[in-house]
């Protein structure tokens, strides 16, 4: 590895979190209060968040699905750290079990890990000739291997389309049923074989991760879980507390403005008698903050991700 992008990588294997201070200064974290990071991957955001805790009187509940990321979580060692094995639609469900109603702070990076990325054997990068996985959960039933397999065209052709913005979304589903006749997709490779004609000239790369991001967002019912994740974001945040969500992907940063906008995923915000608007979060920043040249520099997965920040509005009486 040249020595210059050497502190791109940490020794666990996992990539530097993107705009860490940036979340962190979002957090407005307070030594005994509660903490949620709903995407623990690597621990790189959760151990910056321990290090403003008060060890055993603060407390951070961390969410991952993925059983490196809990491997990950059992070597930070702190009496403040609660760890969930759990997708974090779940989130509510399980600050219960651990005995937490309300939370002073929320914390989500949306982006796949870099480590499950670089695992060749997951299927996620285009890179990488591995098989069609893509599960964020080893456990869960469904591949990226299945959906091509078995879904029907027109179904294809709606997630091509919708999760990843492809301009021949058609085309490609039409592709991909013909080519399964004769031999059903088990490997990345055979995937972008089969689209490799249709694919524009010269952005393959690109074309193939729109591929890439829409079956991994079925797979894993990606924007199920986030309107799911948000909507809980509400009912257990604390007056006056921070949300704050790192997204890669158009989609999902529609999904975060429009929820901090109006209290919804989708649909406009709701009013009551008087006009007053309905909504539980006012946005921190107009604009998502983004990350400097010198960390896209640094690290490639900066580039793309949009950070937005809404504190928890005071319920009016």
């Amino acid at each position: 590895m040249p020595k210059e992008k050497e502190d791109k990588v940490e020794a666990s294997g996992y990539h530097k979190p993107v705009m860490l201070q940036e979340c962190i200064a979002g957090l407005q974290i307070e030594p005994t209060k509660v903490y949620v990071d709903v995407t623990f991957g690597g621990g790189g955001h959760s151990k910056e968040i321990l290090k403003h805790l008060e060890e055993g009187k603060g407390r951070l509940i961390a969410f991952d699905q993925d059983d490196d990321a809990r491997k990950q979580s059992e070597k930070i060692g702190s009496r403040s750290l609660t760890f969930c094995q759990a997708n974090f639609m779940y989130m509510k469900k399980y600050l219960k079990l651990n005995g937490v109603t309300k939370v002073d702070g929320i914390l989500a990076d949306l982006g796949i890990s870099s480590h499950q990325i670089d695992s060749p054997e997951r299927g996620f990068s285009t890179r990488y000739d591995g098989p069609l996985d893509m599960r964020m959960d080893q456990q869960a039933p469904k591949t990226a291997a299945d959906i091509l397999n078995t879904y029907t065209e027109e179904n294809l052709h709606k997630i091509f389309g919708m999760y990843g913005e492809l301009k021949n979304a058609r085309t490609a589903a039409g592709l991909i049923v013909k080519t399964r006749v004769n031999k059903p997709f088990a490997r990345t490779e055979d995937l972008k074989l089969a689209l490799q004609s249709i694919a524009p000239r010269g952005k393959e790369n690109k074309y193939f991760a729109q591929v890439f991001q829409a079956l991994r967002i079925e797979v894993n019912a990606e924007m199920t879980a986030l309107e799911n994740f948000l909507h809980q974001c509400a009912e257990v945040m604390e007056e006056g507390g921070r949300l704050v969500i790192m997204s890669y992907h158009s989609l999902e940063d529609r999904m975060v403005k429009n929820f901090i906008r109006t209290g919804k995923v989708f649909g406009e915000v709701e009013k009551d008698f008087y006009g007053n608007e309905i909504k539980p979060f006012e946005a921190v920043t107009r604009k998502p903050i983004e990350a400097s040249e010198e960390e896209v520099e640094q690290n490639n997965r900066a580039r793309s991700a949009k950070l937005r920040v809404a504190e928890r509005v005071k319920e009016k009486k």
